[in-house]
């Protein structure tokens, strides 16, 4: 087969990054001498059109401080956790400004579902959940993959900023979600009710221009046992300049899960993602009939969808972090899928013309889940991190992706020599 060439960006020219100090790695180095922090890199053959051009307005915004960019990171549980994304998240506005939180969903509105830490939701009533992970999905669901459905009186989700050095003030809010009886949704501000702006049905939207910002709010769901209304994502955001930053995870979720969500592309319009970080794959494969070709497939279903919205997206993989499995209690084997997986995720970013980031590679690839739990950066069931590795991670993500945003097309010439030859 025709070998592809993947340029590797070297993390070792960290000083030439505006963001990230050169002290961060080599403190990270030193604390976790598991972690390969030299082969830390946003690899993409040097002719990618899709990715330079985003690097590209990446440094006009950086320079110009004018005009938006919009970034998307979906997956799984990883993902939900919020704590990764929330670091790439805060290191991406400090360069860049932060335009608009963006789409965000009230886990906690329904039992026993984490949510991000950066904001807060408190909800009194019991409301019904669905995720896209299930066989049959209930509700009908968007881009979140996932959905609360109110059926109380009165129910009120409240949501507030919890993250002080991140101001997401907006003057607009955008409730998704649809009832078949009727029931429009409201906000509460200052104690004061807030009527939607305009209401469109096709896109089951509902509008709020507000007439200053805020950064809290509650969503008031007039509903009762025979009117209910199901909420499918909350967004956050006008027209204000810098990056926007939506996370979206769905605990236990593979590929197809977000396939089966009909309102998928008709929620991504309101983001229009330039960039999609894809987190997602741990769960495809962890099943022991993982099929590399289906895996595949399924993902290019899932960019062609993006695609049909953002043509220009430019898609970054990050390949799956390495994991075991648990035979019985106490006990547990490596899950060799995860190299699989690997060799997909290059596939994939060769044929949709995008980038990869190889988390099992700077892990230290096949049973280095085990050292990074022993160092507390996972868990013990070793499949998710700590707080300390999830933000390790985001720390390594955003060095690298500066290190591939700032470098001079000299470098790029010079970096040639440094190739990943993959069949």
């Amino acid at each position: 087969m025709k070998k592809i060439q993947y340029s590797i960006i070297i993390v070792c020219a960290i000083m030439f990054l505006p963001s990230i100090k050169a002290q961060t790695l080599i403190g990270v180095e030193t604390n976790y001498p598991h972690a390969k922090i030299c082969c830390n890199s946003i690899k993409y053959d040097t002719s990618s059109m899709k990715m330079k051009e985003f690097f590209e307005k990446w440094r006009n915004l950086q320079k110009t401080k004018t005009g938006r960019i919009s970034i998307m990171h979906i997956g799984g549980s990883h993902v939900q956790a919020g704590t990764m994304s929330h670091t790439i998240r805060k290191n991406l506005i400090k360069e860049c400004g932060i335009s608009d939180r963006g789409l965000i969903f009230p886990y906690s509105a329904a039992a026993k579902c984490n949510n991000p830490t950066d904001y807060r939701i408190s909800c009194k009533e019991k409301m019904q959940l669905t995720r896209n992970v299930y066989k049959e999905p209930q509700k009908e669901l968007g881009l979140c993959g996932i959905a609360v459905t109110a059926a109380d009186t009165h129910s009120v989700i409240k949501v507030w900023n919890n993250e002080s050095t991140v101001n997401w003030h907006t003057d607009r809010i955008v409730l998704l979600g649809y009832s078949p009886e009727g029931v429009v949704p409201l906000l509460q501000i200052d104690n004061r009710e807030v009527w939607p702006s305009y209401v469109d049905e096709e896109s089951r939207r509902y509008v709020f221009n507000l007439h200053a910002e805020v950064d809290s709010f509650a969503v008031v769901l007039p509903c009762d046992s025979l009117h209910t209304f199901t909420l499918t994502g909350i967004y956050m955001g006008g027209n204000n300049p810098g990056v926007t930053f939506s996370s979206i995870g769905v605990n236990g979720a593979a590929v197809p899960d977000y396939l089966k969500c009909p309102y998928f592309t008709r929620d991504l319009k309101i983001i229009r993602p330039d960039l999609v970080i894809f987190g997602i794959g741990i769960n495809d494969a962890a099943s022991k009939d993982f099929d590399t070709a289906v895996f595949r497939r399924n993902y290019m279903a899932l960019c062609d969808s993006i695609r049909t919205v953002s043509p220009d997206c430019a898609f970054i993989f990050i390949t799956n972090n390495d994991s075991f499995k648990r035979i019985k209690r106490g006990h547990y084997r490596v899950n060799r899928n995860g190299l699989l997986a690997r060799e997909v995720f290059y596939r994939l970013a060769r044929a949709t013309d995008g980038a990869v980031w190889d988390q099992f590679e700077i892990m230290g690839g096949l049973e280095s889940m085990d050292k990074w739990r022993q160092d507390k950066l996972a868990q013990n069931d070793r499949i998710h991190f700590t707080k300390a590795g999830y933000e390790l991670l985001g720390t390594l993500f955003t060095s690298a992706f500066f290190e591939a945003a700032y470098k001079s097309e000299e470098k790029q010439k010079e970096n040639k020599k440094n190739y990943i030859m993959l069949d």
